[in-house]
């Protein structure tokens, strides 16, 4: 889409992030000792954390990914929403309150409370850095596609501005600052998502197309030339000269109908619909392609709607949805072209899984399972979500914030519903980008909701990537550092090192958003629970439940979890797209590991834990 930077949007854009950095200059003072840094001083209020939590975890796979998956496939995009959410029962009635009892910064203190090993301190600390970096990935994709509608800017520039800003908060004040970001986020979030959600059943559905909304012209195929012809994924393509502009268009029987295109021609110059950028030809898509009662006749709206009404309606309706592109290649000229079709769907059949995840292949059955699994077991083994059990002051704190957390959390996940189907239906997708969804929407609405929503969604990666840094910079200074190299500090020398850490972290993070940008940022966080899922749960669940567990059973279970499952999604068909080689040449068919990588590493922490049971002479099971 072509994007144009309003002052509004600017000015409240800079006010909001100028009163994040101010908050926390203020919080530095009170980060002095290691305790401060890492884990806020244990002091944060329950209510507080719990709203924390729930600003932490909605980062920008919630707002941005889900948002946008729901609004380009349907149902299926919600199912993140589901296996995001149970993953929060595991959490509450296994980890909460062990984690408070047997931490003290970082989630390696709790692994290695009875045994103090080398080994459990170095495996526990590269799962903790390996598990940060795969999250930071999509937060920092999400933050370059905020800064091009929001202030007009390229990609990358965005990236580097999270990565500053970010770098800033976690150096100056740790774990506080970061908490109450977190806080403002989250609860913002929640309330302007309500207010955006209230607002897409006041205006219900409606068949008329928006202003800015593409609408495809048709002309008959035999009265034009083709320039040039490909067949792709059972469509037709056809280069057509119009009006002393060229674009693609597609075969519809005998007509033609004009699709959305982006061309990079031989001598370097791209061109949107065949026409350069400032004739704003390449604009937003979706729209409801019919619309019934509930007997059945043809209407052009419904008029404001209730909840149930409001699904009902779309189960009556024909949606146009542009879900992929399907060329990218060169055509005769030596032009690289990118067109994005229109498919038509039956609103009832978006309402229900089918639209992304395949499972009626054995392959589909597969990766579908597995990434609920590990959705649903990575929540509770997140370094950044575990370290945050160490910021209040007791074990009862700890399960009160984890309820707060799921009631929050789980009211959000709904109104992604409204979200994502609202983007659907209003026109307001970026075909390029389908993680503008609901800031879109909001525009929708009028330019202070999009600059205010695209403010939150800017905070909601400045804090998500905060936690993440505080805990890489934990698992840095307190787990390999102090603990495994023997490296005895001062608490003001340990916090040193984890700002300095936190500044390498923050580039490498600002590296890899650059180098995966374009790719949907739910997907790559499902990557980052996988192998959190894979590496971490594990050794959390026998080292709490099975006496036999032993500090060698630990270190190979994180170091098998996490080999193996970056292994399959190194070697997986999306990484090998993202590389720029064909999906099917990839040495495997799975895209996500947790159904292999999880069982391997219950397996091997079994198996190694009852060869070396004379490591666990002596020691005290912990209740």
């Amino acid at each position: 889409m072509n994007y144009i930077a309003n002052p509004i949007a600017i000015a409240i854009f800079l006010a909001f992030v100028g009163f994040v950095l101010g908050m926390s200059f203020f919080f530095a003072r009170k980060a002095k000792s290691a305790e401060g840094y890492f884990a806020a001083g244990g002091n944060i209020h329950w209510f507080v954390n719990g709203i924390a939590f729930a600003g932490d975890y909605l980062s920008a796979a919630s707002f941005l990914g889900i948002c946008g998956l729901i609004a380009t496939m349907g149902y299926d995009g919600f199912l993140y929403s589901i296996g995001y959410l149970a993953g929060w029962i595991v959490a509450l009635f296994v980890v909460a309150e062990p984690m408070k009892r047997l931490g003290k910064y970082t989630f390696t203190d709790a692994l290695d409370a009875k045994f103090n090993s080398k080994g459990i301190q170095l495996m526990a600390a590269i799962s903790t850095l390996a598990v940060s970096l795969f999250y930071l990935i999509p937060q920092m994709v999400g933050a370059g596609v905020l800064v091009t509608p929001l202030l007009g800017l390229p990609h990358w520039v965005g990236v580097i501005m999270v990565g500053a800003i970010v770098i800033t908060i976690v150096a100056t004040a740790g774990m506080t600052s970061t908490t109450y970001v977190q806080f403002l986020k989250g609860g913002l979030l929640i309330i302007f998502s309500t207010v955006i959600s209230v607002m897409v059943l006041n205006k219900g559905l409606s068949t008329e197309l928006r202003p800015e909304t593409f609408d495809p012209q048709t002309i008959e195929a035999s009265s034009v030339t083709a320039a040039a012809t490909v067949d792709y994924h059972d469509q037709t393509f056809v280069k057509v000269e119009k009006d002393g502009l060229f674009n693609w268009w597609i075969v519809r029987g005998d007509q033609l109908e004009e699709a959305q295109s982006k061309t990079i021609t031989a001598k370097g110059e791209t061109l949107y619909n065949g026409a350069p950028k400032t004739d704003n030809k390449f604009k937003s898509v979706g729209y409801l392609s019919s619309l019934k009662d509930e007997e059945g006749n043809e209407i052009t709206e419904t008029g404001k709607v209730g909840v149930f009404q409001y699904f009902a309606s779309i189960d009556r309706s024909e949606v146009v949805r542009y879900p992929k592109s399907k060329i990218a290649k060169f055509d005769d000229n030596g032009d690289h072209v990118k067109v994005f079709c229109p498919e038509t769907t039956k609103g009832s059949d978006l309402l229900i899984p089918g639209q992304k995840f395949k499972t009626k292949t054995p392959i589909g059955k597969l990766n579908f399972i597995s990434l609920m699994l590990a959705l649903f077991c990575g929540t509770a083994s997140l370094p950044h979500i575990l370290i945050r059990y160490y910021t209040v002051p007791s074990q009862r704190d700890a399960r009160k914030s984890t309820i707060v957390a799921i009631g929050s959390i789980g009211f959000f996940y709904i109104l992604t519903l409204f979200l994502g189907f609202g983007a659907m239906t209003m026109g307001v997708i970026d075909v390029e980008s389908g993680n503008m969804s609901a800031p879109l929407l909001a525009k929708a609405f009028g330019i202070v909701l999009f600059s205010i929503i695209s403010a939150i969604a800017f905070a909601t990666v400045l804090g998500t990537v905060s936690g993440l840094i505080v805990a890489a910079s934990g698992a840095v200074a307190h787990d390999l550092m102090d603990n495994y190299m023997n490296i005895k500090m001062t608490d003001t020398q340990k916090v040193k090192a984890g700002k300095l850490t936190a500044v390498v972290v923050g580039i490498i993070a600002v590296i890899l958003g650059i180098l995966f940008k374009g790719m949907n940022v739910s997907f790559l966080v499902g990557w980052a629970f996988a192998v959190a899922a894979s590496a971490n749960l594990p050794s959390i669940i026998m080292l709490l439940f099975w006496k036999k567990t032993t500090a060698k059973g630990i270190a190979w279970s994180i170091g098998v979890g996490m080999v193996s499952a970056l292994g399959i999604i190194l070697s997986s068909p999306s990484m090998y797209a993202q590389y720029g080689l064909d999906k099917a040449s990839a040495l495997h068919s799975l895209d996500n590991p947790g159904i292999i990588a999880i069982p391997l590493s219950f397996i091997v922490l079994v198996v190694v834990s009852l060869m070396t049971q004379k490591d666990n002479e002596g020691l005290k099971y912990i209740d």
